[in-house]
């Protein structure tokens, strides 16, 4: 089988089903932005925390899925279990974090900051996935859309919890003023 179809030479895709839309189309578009998100925790896995991370990209394949696959098609699906879950974490790692008393930067040990550059391509996915929800609604699993924002909320958590462990500390925000 060839890497290549030349069946998008036109500017269309095809969806798990075989409807044929543009690769511009919202649904794309969104997701695109899972499947950026996705390649980002992969780099982020080269740094640190590899089984988890590989375990959330394994689930942003679903979601992945999910989004271009019509939703009277039968495919595995996000489900509020992986939701939970991801709920659960956030609320193990934040125990182990001191309170944040103000905004913090994207930053500090290099896991970290890769993990604060996913949460960002997380939030454009799930961005997309509510454009995507109003264009056609009642055509996206709503599900998507707590995944990717807990997601995000996680990568938030994980990546403060790396900088704890490499000994650095989360970088304060402080307005600067200019002259």
């Amino acid at each position: 089988m060839k890497l290549y179809t030349r069946t998008g030479d036109t500017g269309e895709t095809g969806l798990y089903g075989g409807a044929r839309v543009r690769k511009d189309s919202l649904r794309v578009d969104a997701y695109g932005s899972v499947d950026e998100a996705n390649a980002a925790l992969g780099v982020a896995a080269t740094l640190g925390e590899t089984a988890r991370l590989q375990g959330l990209q394994a689930d942003l394949f679903v979601v992945g899925g999910d989004l271009a696959t019509p939703l009277e098609r039968s495919v595995p699906r996000i489900t509020p279990e992986d939701t939970e879950r991801l709920e659960h974490e956030i609320d193990t790692l934040e125990a182990g974090l001191p309170a944040l008393q103000n905004f913090i930067l994207p930053g500090g040990a290099p896991l970290a900051a890769a993990l604060h550059l996913a949460r960002t391509l997380v939030r454009r996915a799930e961005r997309a996935v509510v454009t995507l929800c109003d264009a056609e609604p009642g055509q996206v699993n709503p599900e998507t859309l707590r995944y990717l924002n807990r997601l995000s909320d996680l990568l938030f958590a994980l990546a403060r919890a790396a900088n704890q462990s490499a000994g650095q500390a989360d970088i304060p925000w402080k307005r600067t003023t200019r002259d």
